[in-house]
């Protein structure tokens, strides 16, 4: 993988800023004046109309941004990912290129995200070993916390593509069935109402059904990441969960960051993952592979107040192994697929990515700053998702935010 430029910019960047020259996010935005959704790539506090820049800069590679949306450039493979990521860097630091770039910056908090692509697919892996563990003993208190087959292969479910929002949409409370203590089964606004923080990998080049990808091969598909949060009604899932998996309680939102950080960007966030035993079948052993772990901090915080820092390099399963495993049974992927990596969560007791396993299931609720406690989510809660990785020269790489407030359910007609 190409490592992350560590070049200065002409504009006034903080050194520590997360989105500095070293990140360059790609998204998609409005702002007032400009017509239709624009792509656009973050510097600092500052948002570049990509649109407007390629047309001028670039222009065999304008079309890509004409939409307004990175569909295009998700679509055009690695070879556009690089050359694209390398003007842009010269854009932004070399001087002669400043009359052209500098009229097509505007402050981000001018700017609208949009959601960045078209979700083609959505996956929900289930990679954290420490997070499976929790829940399992959680759902089959006495037994086995994993299941026979977790440590064999990546685990996962197919979701909703057309519930996939940006960050900042309203968080409707889902209802559904559930099963109270005493048996009774009853309809209504999920009482236990969950977050669960994650980081999504984003499919840029597509690969035919039936053609498996090796792990060496997910370089060439995944174009970056963001963050996830997939949200989750825990008495709706436990009642309906068995035998076919979620279902509504997973049905009805998933929040994704507005930017999409490329891979490229995350070279020095590359590490290796936990051992594995047993040792993978051969198409996941990744012992001789290149690494695919990432030292990805998450920041989980409930109406301001920090209650988790999960850890994303204790992921048990990679990106590449989930690629490698999804396309082993010859699914197809498409430009555009998102692939979240499921809750992430490390050995620690503040490094859960979820309340229920922060709560105990509800059984501890947390006290925040204002007094007030919680089990699960409430109607107006706002939970944020923060993220960095090392960067070049000791600089920090952001993944932004995902953001999202929980609003009443809606009346059952």
């Amino acid at each position: 993988m190409t490592a992350a430029p560590t070049a200065t910019t002409w504009l006034d960047v903080p050194p520590g800023h997360p989105f500095g020259v070293h990140t360059l996010p790609y998204g998609s935005f409005r702002a007032a004046g400009l017509p239709g959704p624009r792509t656009g790539v973050a510097i600092g506090d500052l948002v570049l109309d990509l649109t407007a820049a390629s047309a001028a800069l670039l222009p065999g590679r304008a079309p890509l941004f004409a939409a307004g949306t990175l569909d295009g450039l998700l679509a055009a493979g690695a070879g556009a990912w690089a050359e694209v990521r390398a003007a842009v860097t010269d854009w932004l630091t070399v001087e002669r290129f400043r009359p052209v770039i500098e009229p097509l910056l505007r402050p981000a908090v001018t700017t609208v995200p949009e959601l960045p692509f078209t979700v083609a697919d959505f996956t929900d892996f289930y990679a954290s070993e420490h997070h499976a563990a929790r829940m399992g003993r959680l759902l089959r208190p006495g037994g086995e916390p994993l299941t026979p087959n977790w440590r064999h292969m990546p685990l996962g479910y197919h979701g909703r593509a057309g519930s996939v929002v940006v960050s900042g949409t309203p968080v409707t409370r889902p209802s559904g069935q559930r099963r109270d203590g005493g048996g009774a089964v009853t309809f209504g606004p999920s009482l236990r109402l969950d977050f669960e923080a994650e980081v999504g990998f984003v499919v840029g080049t597509p690969a035919p059904p039936g053609r498996p990808v090796p792990l060496a091969g997910a370089a060439r598909h995944l174009f970056g990441v963001c963050l996830v949060n997939d949200w989750s009604a825990r008495d709706l899932q436990a009642w309906e969960y068995v035998p076919l998996g979620p279902f509504l309680g997973k049905a009805f939102a998933t929040s994704v960051s507005p930017w999409v950080v490329p891979l490229a960007a995350l070279a020095h966030a590359r590490t290796a993952p936990p051992p594995r035993d047993p040792r993978p079948l051969p198409y996941l052993d990744d012992t001789a592979a290149e690494p695919w772990g990432l030292a990805i901090d998450l920041t989980v915080t409930l109406n301001g107040h920090t209650v988790a820092r999960p850890p994303f390099a204790a992921m048990y399963w990679t990106a590449a192994q989930q690629v490698a495993h999804l396309t082993a049974g010859g699914a197809p992927l498409r430009t555009g697929d998102l692939l979240a990596s499921g809750t992430v969560s490390g050995p620690g007791d503040g490094e859960c990515g979820s309340l229920a396993e922060l709560t105990g299931g509800g059984t501890r609720p947390l006290t925040l700053p204002d007094g007030t406690r919680r089990a699960f989510l409430h109607d107006g809660d706002e939970v944020t998702v923060t993220a960095d990785a090392p960067g070049p020269a000791g600089t920090r790489v952001g993944l932004g935010e995902v953001r999202g407030r929980v609003t009443p359910a809606v009346p059952a007609v």
